[in-house]
């Protein structure tokens, strides 16, 4: 067996359709695109969300809601993360970075602490924002809460 005698199966392989060579090939006249219409002229691309002239969705619909373009996102992280992170790595202080290695937080983005969970280590938290309780509860456990 060699590259030049290589051939598909039998039967796997089909001639493509010549459309629009005239009426002997069974193929001529309207070529497939069948009587009028957008979809029978050259050039036609379907617009998205078109409906064939029904009004769309996205106009039957009613606008709702509101966006703030003010609004901060944070990643968040609970005070039992950093729980663990204290005992596993043996911090005194925790920062994004520490969080970053350990996976908590991407690198991108603010991170602020949430009260979720309990803390028992003394540690230095640093991150960009913190919730009442959270600050609450680290102050509580000997540590302290810093903002950037």
């Amino acid at each position: 067996m060699k590259l030049n005698n290589l051939k598909p199966a039998a039967g796997s392989t089909h001639s493509r359709r010549r459309i629009g060579r005239g009426p002997g090939s069974g193929l001529g006249g309207t070529s497939t695109r069948g009587h009028k219409g957008a979809k029978a002229r050259s050039g036609y691309k379907r617009k998205i969300g078109f409906e064939g002239g029904q009004m769309p969705l996205q106009r039957r619909l009613p606008k709702f809601g509101f966006k703030n373009i003010n609004r901060v996102e944070y990643q968040v992280v609970n005070l039992s993360s950093i729980q663990k992170l204290a005992e596993n790595k043996k911090l005194e202080k925790i920062s994004i970075e520490d969080m970053v290695v350990a996976g908590l937080v991407s690198a991108k983005g603010l991170v602020k602490v949430l009260g979720n969970g309990t803390l028992t280590a003394k540690v230095e938290v640093v991150a960009n924002a913190f919730s009442k309780k959270a600050e609450e509860a680290i102050q509580n456990a000997g540590g302290t809460a810093t903002k950037l």
